[in-house]
C-alpha cells in the first residue's frame, strides 16, 4: 500500500487528523457506552459548548458539513419558506443542491463582491410576505469565515440578526472555520454568535483537525425540539455517537481549537508576505488567499503543489492552509512561485 506524504494548499479538508483528537477517540474506546448519543462523551460534550456559546446551547453531532447545514436548515424552516444567502455561499454553490433536494427549500441569491451580506442587500430579497406566489423569506445564512475568506465583525452579525429577528426570521451561521474567524479576530466563538443573537449555527470541525464531524449548535431553545427529529429523518444520526462527540471534544475542551485554527491563519499570512510583490493578491483575513495568476503559471505550479482555480474567467485560484501546514511548506511554494514567474 503506497502512503506517499504529500503536501499541498488545495483545503484543510485534505489535512491529517490531529494528534490529540487520534488520542481521545481512542481514550474513549474502552468499554461499551449507549447509542445515538445517550453516552457519557457526548453528555461531557454538550457541557464544554455551553462554557463557550451559553447555557441555552445544544450541540447536535452530525457527518458532514453539508448534512450540518442542510439540517440545520429544515429545522428552520416549513416546506414553503426559503433561504436567503449569498451567491457564493456553500449552501447554493457546493452541496450538490442539498438544500433544494433533500430539504426542499428555495434559496433567494444575492450577488456579493467579498462574499459577506449585509442588512442593505438582505433587504432585495426580504419581501413578499404574505404573497403565496413567492417563497416565503425565513433564514439569513451567512458563512464566518466566508467562502472568499473574509470575516463578519460582531457588529456585523449583530446587525444582520436584528433584521432578521424584526422581519420574523432566522439567522444561521455556517460555522465550517469558524474557529479560523475567531482566532483571526481575538474574540470568543459566542462573541459573533450567541451574544449577537444568531439562532442555529453550523460548527466546523473536519477542517480544522478532526477527523470527520460537524455539528448543528442550536442556540435559539425555541428550535430545540425538531432537531432530534430533522437529524435522525435527514440520516445524520450517529450510532456510534461517542466517536464523532469524542473529536469535538478534543478540539473544544481547551485551546486546540484556537491553536489549530491560529497556525493555520498564522501560515497564509506568511504566504501572503512572501508572494505579494510578484502576484495580485489582497491580505488574507483568516486561513486562505485569493490570488489572480495567468493560466499557464498555475498549470505549471499545479504540477507541484495541488490547489483550486477558483474563476477560469478572471484567473483567480484559491490557496488554502491548514493546521499542519508547515513554515517549510510555504517557503517551498513561494520559491516555486517566485520560480515559474521568473522573479
Amino acid at each position: 500500500m503506497s502512503n506517499k506524504i504529500w503536501r499541498g494548499f488545495a483545503s484543510d479538508n485534505y489535512a491529517g487528523i490531529h494528534p490529540e483528537v487520534l488520542q481521545k477517540i481512542s481514550d474513549v474506546n474502552g468499554g461499551h457506552q449507549a447509542a445515538y448519543g445517550d453516552d457519557d462523551v457526548t453528555a461531557e460534550l454538550g457541557e464544554v459548548i455551553k462554557k463557550h456559546f451559553g447555557k441555552s446551547a445544544q450541540i447536535f453531532p452530525v457527518f458532514n458539513g453539508t448534512g450540518a447545514n442542510v439540517v440545520s436548515l429544515q429545522a428552520m424552516c416549513r416546506a414553503w419558506e426559503a433561504v436567503i444567502c449569498a451567491a457564493g455561499a456553500h449552501i447554493n454553490v457546493d452541496e450538490g443542491g442539498a438544500p433544494e433536494k433533500v430539504a426542499g427549500l428555495k434559496l433567494h441569491i444575492i450577488e456579493t463582491t467579498d462574499g459577506k451580506l449585509t442588512p442593505e442587500l438582505i433587504e432585495t430579497q426580504a419581501w413578499g410576505f404574505g404573497n403565496e406566489h413567492r417563497a416565503q423569506p425565513k433564514v439569513i445564512s451567512i458563512t464566518q469565515s466566508t467562502e472568499l475568506g473574509t470575516i463578519y465583525t460582531p457588529e456585523e452579525v449583530r446587525a444582520i440578526a436584528d433584521l432578521a429577528h424584526s422581519k420574523g426570521m432566522y439567522i444561521h451561521l455556517d460555522g465550517a472555520r469558524i474557529s479560523n474567524a475567531a482566532a483571526a479576530l481575538g474574540v470568543p466563538m459566542r462573541a459573533f454568535t450567541s451574544d449577537v443573537g444568531v439562532d442555529v449555527v453550523s460548527l466546523g470541525g473536519t477542517k480544522n483537525g478532526a477527523m470527520g464531524v460537524e455539528a448543528v449548535l442550536i442556540l435559539n431553545p425555541e428550535l430545540a425540539d425538531v432537531i432530534k427529529f430533522v437529524r435522525k429523518s435527514a440520516m445524520q444520526l450517529g450510532s456510534k455517537m461517542r466517536y464523532l462527540s469524542a473529536q469535538l471534544l478534543a478540539l473544544f475542551d481547551g485551546d486546540l481549537w484556537e491553536r489549530n485554527a491560529s497556525h493555520s491563519n498564522a501560515m497564509a499570512q506568511r504566504l501572503y508576505e512572501g508572494v505579494k510583490d510578484v502576484v495580485k493578491v489582497e491580505k488574507p483575513q483568516a486561513n486562505a488567499l485569493f490570488p489572480y495568476l495567468d493560466p499557464k503559471v498555475t498549470e505549471e505550479l499545479q504540477k507541484s503543489f495541488r490547489f483550486y482555480v477558483w474563476d477560469h474567467l478572471t484567473g483567480q485560484v484559491r490557496w488554502m492552509c491548514s493546521w499542519d501546514t508547515t513554515e517549510q511548506d510555504v517557503d517551498d511554494f513561494i520559491s516555486a512561485i517566485k520560480s515559474t514567474l521568473g522573479k
